[in-house]
């Protein structure tokens, strides 16, 4: 196993070792192995993976959970891009998501384990103007999970102080923008609140970055909806 080589550097000499999935608080999907730190002056890139940060500033690695299908993997049981593996090799299937099918409006991306069992699913429903579409998840056995915008998550009281908050830095940025080239700035990703009786379950960064929050939470539908989410 020779990922992540590159000579004439002795950080990358050392593959990164992957680590267990089924209980990663923090993950990104990416390529990047050894990111940039004040003392990595390259980046090392590696197969591109769910992967967990690992170790301090200076030797912050991140570190692969599970690999996505290539191509060349036999006997694929969906798209590569939606299918992940706990070996580079792709000799041992983790789970892997259907393509979208449209029900009642809403677009439903089931997630299968191994056996083809169904772990869950993860809607996309439309949006209702002036919002963006929102998503839910359906883990069998546990409440509804609905993923918002983190300004409009909560009770009540937790919205309407957002929303000023919200109102006060988009005046400030406002004004901050005013003669910037065509007004454009690129734009941040989609934060979302992923909760489940009013309690967080899950936060997701677009998808790319995803912390989860509930021991009880399936990490492979986690996994799952940062492989769909750009979709």
């Amino acid at each position: 196993m020779a990922f992540g080589k590159q000579s004439g550097n002795s950080d990358a000499e050392v593959p990164v070792e992957p680590v267990a999935w089924a209980t990663v608080r923090e993950f990104v999907i990416g390529s990047v192995e050894r990111p940039l730190t004040p003392k990595r002056k390259r980046v090392v890139r590696g197969p591109r993976a769910v992967r967990v940060p690992k170790g301090g500033k200076d030797s912050r690695v991140l570190a692969p959970c599970a690999f996505l299908g290539r191509s060349d993997h036999a006997g694929l049981p969906s798209r590569p891009e939606l299918t992940l593996y706990e070996d580079i090799e792709g000799r041992s299937l983790l789970c892997y998501v259907d393509s979208p099918k449209d029900v009642d409006g809403e677009q439903h991306h089931v997630v299968h384990d191994r056996q083809g069992q169904v772990i869950g699913t993860i809607r996309r429903v439309p949006p209702k103007r002036p919002f963006k579409h929102t998503w839910r998840m359906d883990q069998p056995g546990h409440p509804e999970i609905a993923g918002r915008n983190e300004w409009a998550s909560g009770d009540a009281k937790e919205v309407a102080g957002r929303a000023a908050g919200k109102f006060a830095l988009g005046v400030v940025g406002a004004i901050a923008n005013l003669g910037a080239e065509g007004g454009d700035q690129r734009s941040k990703p989609r934060s979302l609140e992923w909760r489940a009786d009013d309690k967080v379950v899950m936060v997701s960064e677009g998808s790319e970055k995803v912390t989860v929050r509930a021991d009880w939470l399936d990490r492979r539908l986690a996994f799952a909806f940062a492989l769909v989410s750009d979709q």
